[in-house]
C-alpha cells in the first residue's frame, strides 16, 4: 500500500476560490498601478516660518524683513512668527495616488482639488504674478495700519488697480491711476467713491479728477458710470485699491513668498519697531491674517497647516482671525495656546497680556 496519495487525490480549490484570488491579483496590481499615476490634487503642508523681527539670507547677506529708516526705532526680542503655506504639486507635476493617500492620514497636511489651488483658466505664471501683487499690497496696507495704531499722519489715494477691458473706464483710465474727485467732491476711499458714483448715476458723465501713475499728472476725464452686474450700483468698470504716501520709509523684503495672510504680523512687527520695549515680552509668538489700514484682520487659508508650523518653529501662542474659528476648533497642536482676533486691537491686547504677564483666560479663543 502507497504512503501517499497520488497527485489527482489532491482537493483542488473551488471556482469560488481561484475567481476571488484573481479579483484580488487584479486589484492589488490596480492599486499598484494607480498609486504611481498622478491625481487630481495637491497637497497642502505647513511652508517655512519667518520671524517679523527677524531677517532673511538674501545674496550671501542677512537683511532685515522690516526696516525703517527716517523715524526712530527701538530694539526688540523674541519673535513675531508668520507662517506660510506650501503646496506639493501642480498641474504640471502632480501627486501621485500614493502621496495623496498618505496625505490623507496625516493631520499636517490638506488634500485640496487641484483646480481650487490652480484654477483652469489661470496660468501657474498668472497666479505667481497675482499672489506677488497681492504681498505687495498686503505690505502697504500693515505700514497704513501699524501708522494709523500709532496716530502718526500719512495720505492715501484711491487707485486703479484693474480696469474691464469692456467698461466704461477702459481707454481713459490706466492701472495706476490714482482717483482724487469725483464732480469736484474729493474721493478720500473706496466707499466715497462709491457714494460719488451712486449721486452721479448712470445717465451723465462723471468728471474724475485723475493723477496719472507714471508721472503724477493731473487731468481731468468725463465717464459714464454702467450699473455693475456685480454690486447692482453705478461702477466705472475697474478694480480700486490704494497707494499710500508715508512720512518715513518702511521697507518688507520677504523673497518667494506670495499672499496677503502676513499683513497682521507685518503691521505688530513694525509697531514693535517704531515703540519702545518689547511688544511680545521676549516671548515666540506667531500669527496670521490679512489686514487692512484701518486694522481689520481678516480670514486665510491653511490656517490648521500654520498652526502646525508655528508650534514646529517653538511658538507658545498663536493669533488667529476670528472668522477662521471653525477651522480652528479640535485643530490646535498641544502646548499651543490659540487666541481668536478680529482686530489689530485684538491683538496687541493679547501681546500685552502675555508681555506683561497678565491673565490671558478672559480673551477671545475659537471654541
Amino acid at each position: 500500500m502507497s504512503l501517499f496519495e497520488p497527485d489527482d487525490a489532491r482537493p483542488r480549490p473551488s471556482r469560488r476560490v481561484r475567481t476571488g484570488w484573481t479579483v484580488l491579483l487584479i486589484a492589488l496590481v490596480l492599486g499598484l498601478v494607480m498609486s504611481f499615476l498622478p491625481a487630481p490634487y495637491v497637497i497642502e503642508q505647513p511652508g517655512p516660518v519667518f520671524d517679523t523681527l527677524g531677517s532673511q539670507e538674501q545674496d550671501g547677506e542677512d537683511v532685515p524683513l522690516i526696516s525703517i529708516e527716517g523715524a526712530d526705532t527701538y530694539p526688540t526680542a523674541g519673535t513675531l512668527d508668520m507662517l506660510t503655506v506650501s503646496v506639493r504639486g501642480t498641474p504640471e507635476q502632480r501627486p501621485s495616488w500614493a502621496e495623496i493617500l498618505s496625505a490623507w492620514f496625516d493631520s499636517s497636511r490638506a488634500v485640496i482639488p487641484i483646480d481650487a489651488v490652480y484654477p483652469p483658466t489661470v496660468t501657474t505664471e498668472q497666479r505667481d504674478e497675482q499672489n506677488a501683487a497681492l504681498m505687495v499690497d498686503s505690505q502697504k496696507e500693515a505700514v497704513a495700519a501699524a501708522l494709523s495704531n500709532l496716530g502718526i499722519a500719512y495720505t492715501t489715494e484711491v487707485t486703479v488697480a484693474g480696469l474691464d477691458p469692456d467698461g466704461p473706464a477702459a481707454g481713459q483710465l490706466d492701472a495706476g491711476d490714482a482717483i482724487l474727485a469725483v464732480n469736484g467732491q474729493a474721493v478720500s476711499d473706496v466707499d466715497a467713491l462709491r457714494e460719488a458714483l451712486a449721486t452721479n448715476g448712470t445717465s451723465t458723465p462723471a468728471e474724475l479728477t485723475v493723477k496719472a501713475g507714471d508721472g503724477g499728472t493731473e487731468k481731468t476725464v468725463a465717464i459714464t458710470p454702467v450699473i455693475s452686474e456685480q454690486t447692482d450700483a453705478p461702477a466705472l468698470g475697474i478694480s480700486a485699491g490704494y497707494d499710500f504716501e508715508f512720512p518715513f520709509t518702511v521697507d518688507i523684503q520677504l523673497n518667494d513668498v506670495g499672499g496677503p495672510s502676513a499683513g497682521m504680523m507685518f503691521a505688530l512687527g513694525i509697531i514693535d519697531k517704531l515703540t519702545p520695549g518689547e511688544l511680545n515680552g521676549g516671548k515666540d509668538i506667531a500669527g496670521t491674517g490679512t489686514i487692512d489700514q484701518a486694522g481689520e484682520v481678516g480670514a486665510i487659508g491653511g490656517i490648521r497647516q500654520k498652526m502646525v508650523g508655528a508650534k514646529d518653529a517653538g511658538a507658545e501662542y498663536f493669533l488667529a482671525p476670528a472668522s477662521n474659528c471653525d477651522e480652528v476648533v479640535g485643530h490646535v497642536p498641544d502646548g499651543l495656546q490659540v487666541f481668536a482676533v478680529a482686530t489689530l486691537d485684538d491683538s496687541l491686547a493679547v501681546l500685552d497680556a502675555v508681555s506683561t504677564g497678565g491673565d490671558t483666560s478672559a480673551l477671545p479663543t475659537c471654541s
